[in-house]
């Protein structure tokens, strides 16, 4: 069960322990080897939550930030363009502009938070 109804209707839980992550294709192609699992993440105005999970040897395509992203790795490594090497609690912040790509030697679980303060 991906959603679970309660008797608040101003609330929403997702049990993403158990939810059916969707291909990654945020950077344009599909990348096999990454799922997401968009949490309130808005394709339409490309701000929200999201969750992405990395196969081990996994890579992002090398991308600039339209908006500010942010995200914690909750399992496993991500290595950085300049080759920061990052685990599980660490927390990086992206400004608007930014351009990088990420990867991971062991296979990672993220959760990232993309939007802007102007809007």
């Amino acid at each position: 069960m991906t959603d679970k109804t309660d008797d608040n209707p101003s609330r929403r839980i997702i049990h993403t322990a158990t939810a059916k992550f969707d291909v990654y294709d945020y950077e344009g192609p599909v990348q096999e080897d990454m799922e997401k699992l968009d949490l309130s993440y808005d394709p339409e105005t490309g701000q929200g939550v999201y969750m992405i999970r990395m196969e081990p040897g996994a890579e992002t395509i090398r991308h600039v930030h339209r908006r500010r992203e942010e995200y914690l790795i909750l399992e496993g490594d991500v290595v950085e363009s300049d080759g920061t090497v990052l685990g599980p609690g660490d927390y990086v912040i992206y400004q608007p502009g930014s351009e990088h790509n990420s990867r991971t030697v062991n296979g990672c679980l993220v959760i990232g938070f993309d939007y802007s303060f102007a809007e």
